[in-house]
Parts: C-alpha cells; structure tokens; sequence
C-alpha cells in the first residue's frame, strides 16, 4: 500500500480494513483484473481505491500534474457517482489527485471545461460518459484503470449497451475491476468479454446476510400501513431513517403526511432534478432533515452518517431489492434496523421474500401508542442530562424554579415539555401473527324448517342476517343452513333454539313472510353429504379422470383401431350405377391436330329457341322521352308566336293578361320616354346628384362598383343613407335615437 494512502487511512480514523479490502489489496493480485462480490457497506469504494493505488501511482507517491484521465469509475445513479467522488477526494487528497465528475442532470459544458483542464480520476455514468466519448469531449488514451461499481445494478438499468462501448473505447491494456453484490450469468458474461484472466474474489458469507443489520417483519392491518410508518420512527428516534417507496406517487403521499405530523423530511426520487436531489441529501448528512422518503433509486451506494433504521413502508419486488435496502444500515460496524410493514395481503409475499435471502426476521406487531409512549419514557429517564451537573449560567433559573414551583409542578412541565417535541403516536387496531384456529365442533343442535325454498328465492346471504336479527342470536349461534327448492331448513345450537324460538313470537314469523317451525328429527337435508372434488376429466383413467369418450370406430384415448381391408369395403349405392357415355370416349388427341367437335342439341318437344332480330340503333334525342323529336323553339327571324298554331310543340299558353314570353327578337320593346330621352342627353341630371370624388359629407367618397353600389363606395351593394350617412348620398330618412 502506497504511504499517502495509508497516511489517509489513519487521518480518518481507519484502524483495520474491511474483508473485502485486505483481499483486493492482496499482493498476490497486483495487476490482475479483479471480478469482486461483497455484500453492501462492505467498505468496497475504499477498497477499489486501494487496489488502483499501485497501478495509478507507479513507484511515486503522488501524481503528476494533470492531463488526460488515468482511471475511470463508473457507478450507476448520480447519486453513488457523487459518493464515490468524494470517497475518492479524501483518499487521494495526498497524492495530489484531480477528480472529474460526468453525471446526468450536471451541466455539461463545466464537464467539458474541467476535462479540457486535465483529470486523474473521472467518476461519470454510463450515459453521460458515453455522449462525451463521442463527442470528443474525453481522451481514453491513458487510461490505465477501470472501475466498473454496482455492475449488476447497470446491467438491470439497461446500461449493457453504453458498458459495451466504453470498454470497447479503453486501451485494451488496462486494469479492470467489476466490484457488483451479485455475479449473476449476465455478469460473468461481461467480465468473459471484456477482462483478462479475471480473479474471482468473494467475501459473501453463504448462510447469512447483513449480520449487522436487525430485520423485523411487523404485522399491521390493511388500513394501518401508514399509521405503522409513523409509530415504527417514533419508537426508534433514529438519527436518521430512510422510508423506501415503490412508487413517486406513493413518495409525494408519504412526504406529505410525515412534514404535516412535524417530521423533518426530504424526498427522494426519479422525478426531481439534480440539484433538489442533492439539496436532499445534504439536508440529511447536516441533520437539517431526519427522514427521507425516497424510491430505489436511492437503494444502491447512498452512505448516509448516523442511518440506524430503514423501513419498508412497501415491499420490494424482489429479495436483491431488499438486501440493497436494508444496506444503507449497519454499514462499517454499525448497527442497524430493517422494518418491513406487513399487512395482511403481503404476509406471503414478504414470507417468500425473506426466505430468498436468507434472512431470518423477528415477526411482531407494529409499535402502538402505548409502546411509543414507554419507549419515550425510557429515552427520558436514561437521558444523561439528569446526571450532568449544574452550569453557573443555569444555577440562579434553576434556583427560582425550585422556590416557586412543587416538585409534581416541575416534573409536569418536564413531561408536557417532551410532549410537545414529538407527534403523538397512532392508535392500531390488533392483529395476529399466528395461524387462525380451526373452527371448533358445533355441538348439540336442534332444527328448524322455513318455508320458502330455491324457487321462492331464497337465499343464505339473505336468509342468515334475518334469522340474525328476527331470533337475536349471532351468527356462531347458527350452523348449517340447507336450501332445497321448496323448503330450507336451519341448524341452531340447542343452548339458543328456546330462547330463539320465544324471540321469533307464537305466529313463528320473520321478515319476507317466512314462516319456521321446530322439527322433532333432524330433516333429509341435515345428512346431505359435501360434493366432493371431481377431478378434470381430461386427465385420462390413469391420473382418476373419467374415461375418454369412444366413438363408433375407435377409442380416442387409446390406440386407433386398425383399417378394415379395402376388398372388405363395403359397397356403396352408387358403385354399381352405369357410367355416362362419354366415359367410354378415347382420350382426346393433342389440341393441335384433333378435329373440331360439334355438339347436338338434347331432343325436346319444345320448339328450338329463336333470337328476334335486332333492329338498327338509332339515338335518341336530347330532352325527347322515346322516339319523339326534340323541341325546338321557334327560329329567330320569325314573328310574333301564334298560340293557336299546334304544329310544333310550344310552350303552355300563357294566362289572359300575363305578358307573352319568348325569345328576345320576338317581343316589341318598349319606346323610350321623353324623361330617358332628356337623361341620356344631358339636359336633366338625376336627383341623386352627380359624385364629387373626394367629397364625403354624403357619403359619396368613390366611384359605384357597380349594380346596387352606393356612390360614395364605403358601402358594397347598399345606399349609403342605409348605413347612416346624411346628405345627398342618403336614401332613407335618419334613424331616431334609442331610448
């Protein structure tokens, strides 16, 4: 190990290391590709800067001045990148190294710039790193160490991808160490792929997980999940806790509810930026906050101080999820809690969970108001403050409290005091964590008839909360109850069939018109037996199915019955029916030498069928129904139309009085008037004036456009006295005022 590195070690207080980093920094694996699998808070980012150390730094202590990177660490949420930095910073601060980070959600021109100043280490994500490399924003060149972390995490992620082309992108004589919590196939493909003679090194204990880590699986009622979250952190008081959520919406609902009950909380998740996300953890890390809410996104590599309770409001969906969970606890020595609320829904799920895992989890119910309230009370009597001796600045408050007040006053105070520092706890409804108990024998019975059956509509969902509540007994009080199609019959404990009897009165009567009576004998019904379970049918004889349909010729769940023989065949009706005559016909030639065959018609006694000749086609005229001539109205040159001439077709004859219609040419027009005349002339001007261009006092401003256009052209097609202009240009009187 390189001196600067183990001067850091002691400056931070590290005493001895963790398993998995005396066997990385084993001299016996210098220079070797490593694959590791250690459990979470192992101490694993400590120790791959460890086992970098020597390929790093060479035979110096520190590094040279920066330039292009030596070593990549690829982690797979921002937040693990961000850790690892700092993890990284500390270790290396003597050797003088320059960290570089690429993370998604950073800006990524500061990237550019702190790349293009030059890098020892560059901890990044796979995306972000990826869209560097391709644009040239990064040099590979010298790299000689890569650091894949949480490898099993980036593969589920979907990262395969973007690994592939970064390793593709390496010098193909670097180191590279895979440090992952599980080697699943997947993993030891890529290792196979991309790493040289590997070492496989282990520090997994194989029949415990998380020896440090305490697991409760806490039994609550379905509508007490939330209520349980809120009683399992006030009866820990951790300095810090983590609640894990499957969901955002689930982490919002959450978060609200605790900040409401006076809890310090951040949340967590996918949805916020990087800023809020890293706002949230060192809200956390400075004890601005106690509890954080957050999705797994915060599962794998978040290393918070003083974590001592995780819980699970949700389970997780599998037992590799839960693991890295409960990891953020009982890291480095340190103890911990991992709270699984379970309700009664998830009971078998969590139960599977826990024995994939290989944990064993003290099942109990989930702290109560009164067990909040005892475990405050203890907090207060163990608190060391009773011991402490009195300060000077204290002496003379303390002395006026003594004189003024009892000591019940005081200790009152105290408790009150307390009271409000903390929420109140949650009252839960109890629960069972031991298996239901087998109903007991019914005992001693008597049984009453009740007249109305199936087809009166009788039904036992119905008729049992009547009985119920006609004959004030329960339903324990009750046992069998037979529905046949006229009748139904009911069992009644003989300790309540008197008092059940007096309750239903002397007419014996309940609600629908039923009417009971007491048998002497228990009826048919009451020895009905339990249809008992048939098995599918389709299971054959062998397996206690019924046997397979057989049909006329053969078993169809056995062998298929063998073919008669074909002279055995049986003939049919039409075997021994004479062929038709052109079956005895030779086969005919080939088509380009065979004579052309003639057909005869069948004899028949009705005469051979004649087509009528065809007529010439002749068109018919345009707007003439059938074969008569067009219309055509009277030549232009002709006179004045004669209605009583019926030569030609013409139009109907007009009315006594009405104006002749007809072409044009055919009608006198009428002789001008001395008033045209004179207009047409000049002489006489029209009385609407003539317009003055540019004048628009009458509303005539323009040249007419044309037919129904005023003069003054503001108006299209209407007179300017109609849209409310005076004057000359106007044509109707104007309009009177409103009102």
């Amino acid at each position: 190990m390189k001196q600067s590195l183990a001067d850091a070690l002691t400056q931070r207080g590290y005493e001895t290391l963790t398993p998995v980093q005396e066997a990385v920094t084993d001299p016996a694996l210098e220079g070797q590709d490593l694959l590791v699998s250690a459990q979470t808070g192992s101490g694993k980012t400590v120790g791959f800067g460890l086992a970098l150390g020597k390929t790093l730094l060479g035979d110096s202590e520190s590094f040279d001045p920066a330039s292009a990177p030596l070593a990549l660490v690829i982690a797979p949420t921002r937040e693990l990148a961000m850790q690892v930095k700092r993890e990284l910073a500390w270790l290396y601060e003597k050797a003088g190294v320059v960290m570089a980070s690429c993370v998604g959600g950073m800006d990524m021109r500061d990237e550019r710039r702190a790349l293009d100043r030059g890098a020892h280490i560059v901890v990044a994500t796979p995306g972000r790193l990826r869209d560097h490399i391709m644009r040239g924003s990064i040099n590979l060149s010298a790299i000689r160490g890569v650091v894949l972390d949480e490898a099993d995490e980036m593969l589920d992620l979907g990262f395969r991808d973007d690994l592939e082309y970064i390793l593709g992108e390496c010098p193909e004589d670097r180191r590279t160490l895979m440090f992952s919590a599980t080697v699943p196939k997947s993993i030891a493909g890529l290792a196979q792929k991309y790493q040289r003679n590997a070492q496989r090194v282990t520090t997994l204990s194989g029949t415990s997980q998380h020896a440090d880590i305490e697991y409760r699986a806490m039994s609550v009622a379905n509508h007490d999940g939330e209520s349980a979250i809120i009683n399992t952190l006030r009866f820990f008081e951790a300095p810090n806790a983590i609640v894990f959520c499957n969901t955002r919406a689930m982490v919002n609902r959450i978060t609200t509810r605790l900040s409401n009950r006076g809890f310090s909380v951040v949340a967590l998740s996918g949805e916020l930026t990087q800023a809020e996300r890293s706002h949230a953890l060192q809200a956390m890390r400075d004890g601005r906050a106690r509890v954080c809410v957050a999705t797994d996104v915060a599962a794998r590599g978040i290393d918070l101080p003083n974590l001592d309770l995780v819980v699970h409001a949700e389970l997780p969906s599998n037992h590799e999820t839960l693991l890295h969970r409960s990891g953020r606890t009982g890291r480095a020595g340190r103890k911990g809690v991992s709270a699984l609320i379970v309700t009664a829904k998830v009971r078998a799920k969590a139960t599977r969970i826990l024995k994939m895992a290989q944990l064993e989890a003290t099942w109990c119910e989930a702290p109560g108001a009164d067990a909040v309230r005892a475990e405050d009370e203890a907090r207060l009597l163990a608190d060391p403050m009773w011991y402490e001796p009195i300060a000077e600045s204290e002496a003379g408050l303390v002395a006026k409290l003594v004189e003024t007040y009892s000591a019940e006053q005081l200790a009152t105070a105290t408790v009150r005091v307390l009271a409000q520092r903390y929420t109140a706890p949650e009252d839960l409804s109890a629960t069972s964590n031991e298996a239901p108990k087998p109903r007991a024998a019914f005992g001693p019975s008597v049984w009453f008839s009740v007249s109305g059956g199936r087809n009166q509509g009788v039904e036992v969902r119905r008729l049992l909360p009547i009985l119920c509540k006609a004959g004030d007994v329960t339903k324990d009080d009750l046992g069998a109850i037979r529905i046949s199609d006229d009748a139904s019959f009911v069992e009644i404990l003989q300790s309540s069939a008197d008092g059940f009897a007096a309750a239903l009165g002397s007419d014996m009567t309940v609600e629908g018109g039923l009417k009971l009576e007491r048998l002497a004998t228990p009826p048919a019904e009451a020895n009905r037996p339990k249809p008992a379970y048939k098995p599918r049918d389709d299971r054959g004889p062998a397996k206690g199915g019924k046997p397979p349909y057989k049909g006329k010729d053969r078993d169809f769940g056995g062998e298929r019955a063998p073919r008669p023989p074909r002279d055995d065949k049986p003939k049919k009706q039409w075997d021994d029916k004479p062929k038709k005559q052109w079956d005895d016909k030779p086969k005919a030639e080939p088509a380009l030498t065979r004579a052309p065959e003639t057909h005869t018609a069948p004899k028949s006694d009705k005469p051979a069928y004649k087509p009528a000749p065809k007529s010439d086609y002749k068109p018919k005229s345009d707007y003439s129904p059938d074969d008569k001539p067009a219309r055509k109205g009277p030549p232009k040159s002709a006179g004045p139309v004669d209605w009583n001439d019926t030569s030609t077709p013409r139009r109907k004859k007009p009315k006594a009085g009405a104006k002749p219609t007809g072409p044009h040419s055919a009608h006198k027009k009428k002789p001008r008037s001395a008033m045209d005349t004179a207009r047409a002339d000049g002489a006489v001007t029209s009385p609407r004036g003539k317009a003055r261009f540019g004048d628009t006092s009458g509303g005539t401003g323009g040249k007419p456009k044309g037919k129904g256009a005023s003069a003054g052209g503001p108006s299209k097609g209407k007179p300017a006295g109609k849209r409310g202009f005076s004057g000359s240009g106007g044509s109707q009187p104007p309009r009177k005022p409103r009102g």
